[in-house]
């Protein structure tokens, strides 16, 4: 096989690993899309979040921020720190990778989540650049298109379904959290934790309800890294 054919080959060994993410991205993205309707916020700014964004998870948090009037700031911060894992990912990705890719990074960078992460790490041959950015496309154009049309059908929701959708952030948070609930009692334990300490600061009223989040939030890591740690070195 030509060195052509085998790009094109890797090309659509990435679009075809796509397919599982796009078919799991749609139908979340689609809430995005309704509930950002719901919230008050443009079709173009919704498009926008997800285009430059694009952090899943992170964006229904920002939007529960957005409702109780968190300001920027308080947004982006609390985005970092949820997101700040793909720093641990992408370092990992990078030590796979030895083909000079330079101009390639970025892109890939930007387009590696949890699910792209999983797929390529269960590769046993080096990532090629062809394949991931193949994989990377089918699940960025799966979450920014699946969030433009739950947006055009979050319009034609009766107003009754509409107002209620806001309920749906907290639905999916607990989807989110409850599978690693049921493996961790010690991610059970931080979850509780983050709750009442936001639940406390918000009726302490001592900090802006932004502020309140990325306050448990930190504590709460901190606390987190010092009993999985203890966890490790117990293993060992």
């Amino acid at each position: 096989m030509d060195n052509q054919s085998y790009k094109d080959s890797q090309f659509r060994n990435g679009i075809t690993s796509g397919i599982p993410i796009m078919i799991g991205y749609l139908p979340i993205a689609m809430a995005f899309g309704m509930l950002a309707k719901t919230t008050g916020i443009s079709m173009l700014q919704s498009f926008m979040f997800s285009a430059c964004v694009y952090a899943g998870a992170s964006q229904f948090m920002a939007l529960n921020m957005i409702a109780v009037g968190a300001g920027p700031g308080e947004i982006i911060l609390a985005t970092l720190l949820v997101n700040f894992r793909h720093f641990l990912m992408s370092a990992s990705l990078a030590a796979r990778i030895k083909a000079d890719i330079k101009k390639y990074v970025p892109f890939i960078a930007f387009g590696n989540t949890d699910e792209v992460f999983s797929i390529i790490s269960l590769k046993s041959e080096e990532p090629t650049k062809e394949f991931m950015l193949a994989l990377e496309l089918m699940a960025y154009a799966s979450w920014v298109g699946g969030t433009v049309l739950g947006y055009f059908v979050g319009e034609l929701l009766p107003p009754v379904i509409g107002d209620s959708m806001p309920i749906a952030l907290y639905a999916m948070f607990i989807a989110i959290l409850t599978p690693e609930v049921k493996k961790s009692i010690k991610a059970a334990a931080l979850v509780l934790l983050s709750g009442a300490l936001n639940t406390f600061l918000g009726y302490m009223n001592a900090l802006p309800s932004g502020w309140n989040m990325i306050v448990a939030i930190l504590i709460s890591s901190t606390i987190g890294v010092y009993m999985f740690r203890k966890e490790d070195e117990v293993d060992e």
